[in-house]
């Protein structure tokens, strides 16, 4: 009974910094923000208790608009990503020539520093001096030049394309490691019975790389619902605000126009949507997890 003890008192030793950890830099940053989202907080030194204000300032037309668009701009996001990523990896891990050279060269977009990599964006996005815009003009798709990133609808597309553009490379090397855990006997014995290439990939990749698209896709919806530095550098949430999102809105509340309570209750909404997709997560990577028992 002793030893047990001292175990336990051992074992709790070990998680001790640990939660320590997510007691001071996790817990208290959020439990302070909760408390934060229920006064009206600004510049002024004397701050007072508003209740369910901010949040009721939250839910009309405009919001819902931008709640709406944050969706629509990381499913997008998130669906380039790993449709390119997949295919990206079952190139990769063919056998080509020079698969060496591709694998290297698919990390740029990852390694480049991301605010340089945007910046460039914003300069081959420019009407006037962008590289795709005078592409469009050599080739006479367009009359003259197009500035992306000054209409709503070319701006938020140009978004979610430099953002898949960063993406990529993660989702592409994460499951190009998961494809090559599949043994390599099923294609053998696949290829042997006479199956083709494609129905090899329909058959045996695709179904055993589910589990790992998953979680990458869960990996890469919270990075993209919480991405500020490409939106914010390629537009700042303009033209008109059609490519100003929730993370956008929230930094233009609490920051810009200092009403951090207000900003306060838009991030709890945020870690609350957050919340319910990790909640939905752990659901079905524990029924995928469970189905081979069966």
């Amino acid at each position: 009974m002793e030893a047990r003890r001292g175990a336990v008192f051992f074992a709790w030793c070990l998680l001790l910094p640990a939660v320590i950890y997510i007691a001071f830099i996790v817990a208290y940053p959020l439990v302070d923000t909760f408390i934060l989202s229920f006064t009206d907080a600004s510049l002024k030194r004397v701050t007072n208790w508003v209740g369910w204000t901010n949040y009721q300032k939250i839910f009309n037309a405009t919001f819902a608009d931008v709640i709406i668009r944050t969706f629509v701009w990381t499913f997008f996001s998130v669906l380039f990503k790993m449709i390119i990523g997949t295919f990206g990896a079952t190139l990769l891990n063919s056998a080509v020539p020079g698969r060496t050279l591709f694998r290297i060269l698919t990390m740029p977009p990852w390694i480049v520093p991301m605010a340089i990599g945007i910046f460039m964006w914003g300069w081959m996005y420019n009407g006037q001096f962008g590289m795709i815009s005078g592409m469009l003009q050599r080739f006479g798709l367009v009359d003259g030049p197009v500035a992306f990133l000054a209409y709503g609808s070319t701006a938020f597309w140009a978004t979610i394309f430099t953002d898949v553009w960063i993406g990529v490379p993660m989702v592409t090397l994460y499951l190009l490691a998961a494809i090559q855990a599949i043994p390599s006997d099923l294609h053998e014995a696949a290829w042997t019975d006479g199956a083709g290439r494609f129905y090899r990939f329909r058959r045996i990749t695709l179904p055993l790389l589910v589990p790992a698209m998953i979680t990458m896709s869960m990996l890469s919806l919270i990075s993209t619902f919480n991405s500020f530095d490409i939106i914010w550098i390629l537009t700042q949430g303009g033209p008109s605000g059609t490519t100003t999102t929730m993370i956008i809105d929230t930094y233009k509340t609490a920051i810009g126009s200092y009403k951090y309570g207000e900003g306060a209750a838009r991030a709890v909404l945020i870690c609350l949507f957050l919340s319910v997709f990790s909640f939905c997560y752990f659901r079905i990577t524990s029924r995928l997890s469970q189905e081979p028992a069966r």
